[in-house]
C-alpha cells in the first residue's frame, strides 16, 4: 500500500532554488523567490512518494502564522499528523502540500498555490473571524531529512477576532500565546516554528 495514497504534490527543482540564491534558515525577500517558484513553467507535480525521498526537488509548503493582537496561534501536532516526522511537536504554523486537486479546482482568477493555501487552512482550522494575509518570508532548512525536500513560504494572517478552533483531530491543545510564552516553550517547537519565533520581529514588520 502506498504511504501517501498516490498523492501528487507541487515541487520546484532544487537547481532553480540554487540559481536564484539558496539560503539556510529564513529569507525575507519574498519578491526575489515567489514569482519564479510560482511560475507554472518552473513548477510541476510529482508523486509525493518520490518527492519525500528525492532532494533534487523542493516541495512548496505554505506555512501560515496567525496573529491576534499580541498573541499567536500555537498547537501540538497529534500522532495522526500527515507528516509523521513532526508528530507530537508544537507548532505556530499551519501548512501542507499543494496537491493536484488544488490545480484542478483553481481558475484563472485563483492560482493553484493560493487555492492550496486556503484549502489547508480550512481543513485544519475553523476561523470564524475576518482576516488579512500576506507572504512575509521563506524558510529553508537543509539540516534534516524533512527540510531537505521542502521549502516553506511563511504567510502572516492578521485576525480581526479570536474565534478560532481546530478543524481536525490532529490539531491539539490550540492556544493563543504571546511572544514571551512561546519563547518559554521554544524547545518543544518544530524547527520551522523555532526559526519563525527567532525572527518574529522582522516577520511582523
Amino acid at each position: 500500500m502506498a504511504k501517501y495514497e498516490d498523492e501528487n504534490v507541487l515541487v520546484i527543482p532544487r537547481k532553480l532554488f540554487d540559481e536564484i540564491g539558496s539560503f539556510q534558515g529564513i529569507n525575507f525577500n519574498t519578491a526575489k523567490y515567489l514569482p519564479s517558484f510560482l511560475d507554472p513553467s518552473n513548477n510541476f507535480f510529482l508523486s509525493r512518494e518520490d518527492a519525500e525521498e528525492d532532494p533534487r526537488y523542493k516541495q512548496i509548503i505554505p506555512y501560515a502564522l496567525f496573529r491576534y493582537q499580541d498573541t499567536f496561534l500555537r498547537y501540538i501536532r497529534g500522532k495522526k499528523s500527515g507528516e509523521q516526522r513532526l508528530a507530537s511537536k508544537s507548532s505556530v504554523g499551519i501548512g501542507g502540500h499543494i496537491n493536484q486537486d488544488d490545480a484542478d479546482q483553481s481558475s484563472l482568477e485563483r492560482d493553484t498555490y493560493m487555492t492550496g493555501v486556503e484549502r489547508e487552512i480550512n481543513e485544519e482550522l475553523k476561523l470564524n473571524c475576518n482576516y488579512s494575509q500576506k507572504p512575509v518570508g521563506l524558510i529553508n532548512d537543509d539540516s534534516n531529512d524533512v527540510g531537505q525536500v521542502h521549502i516553506g513560504v511563511v504567510h502572516l494572517f492578521d485576525l480581526k477576532g479570536n474565534d478560532i478552533k481546530p478543524g481536525e483531530s490532529n490539531i491539539q491543545d490550540l492556544q493563543l500565546l504571546n511572544k514571551e510564552q512561546l519563547t518559554a516553550e521554544r524547545n518543544t517547537l518544530e524547527t520551522w516554528s523555532q526559526i519563525c519565533l527567532d525572527n518574529l520581529d522582522t516577520l511582523l514588520k
